[in-house]
């Protein structure tokens, strides 16, 4: 890959107007966290300060986040319990997807504003993401398609017991 060196272009990204941020009125998260109907939401557990919940929307099976119940965009405005239960929390979750689903490997991490992909930029939420050796194709590429092979309601109902014996230490 080549590089081009473009100073001149900094002016023209400062210009752009960032997207509206959600308030955490309309912000589909904080509805999720405020509602207590867990399986409408498909909310595996609650924690002091985060939650558990399947991605609507997921790049593979079993695609997880870990959300701090804060309505807060970046790590930096949470205070470190809320920081280190995210971890522990992500970390009890891969297990449990290991003994569920047994996925090859993870993706994991934060899309932090919407320059990075940040679909909901608002409000944190860390990916755990399971991988399968050869789960991807042509169709991506071809067709824009993404092909999910699994029914979000089974797979909360397969997960759920499970996560209900997670505990923090």
């Amino acid at each position: 890959m080549k590089t081009l060196y473009a100073p001149w272009r900094t002016s023209y990204i400062k210009s752009l107007t960032p997207k509206r941020e959600k308030n955490k009125n309309d912000c589909v998260f904080c509805q999720n966290i405020e509602d207590t109907d867990d399986a409408k939401n498909y909310i595996l557990k609650r924690f002091p300060r985060t939650i558990v919940i399947l991605n609507l929307y997921p790049y593979n099976p079993g695609h997880l986040m870990v959300l701090p119940h804060e309505h807060k965009p970046d790590l930096i405005s949470i205070d470190a319990a809320t920081r280190t239960e995210i971890i522990e929390v992500a970390t009890q979750t891969i297990e449990l997807l290991k003994k569920t689903i047994t996925p090859d490997g993870f993706n994991t991490g934060l899309n932090l504003g919407t320059a990075s992909g940040g679909g909901i930029p608002s409000h944190l939420h860390y990916h755990i993401l399971p991988r399968w050796n050869g789960d991807t194709n042509f169709l991506p590429l071809l067709a824009d398609t993404k092909v999910i092979g699994v029914d979000l309601n089974e797979l909360y109902h397969q997960l759920k017991p499970l996560a209900e014996q997670m505990k923090l230490d």
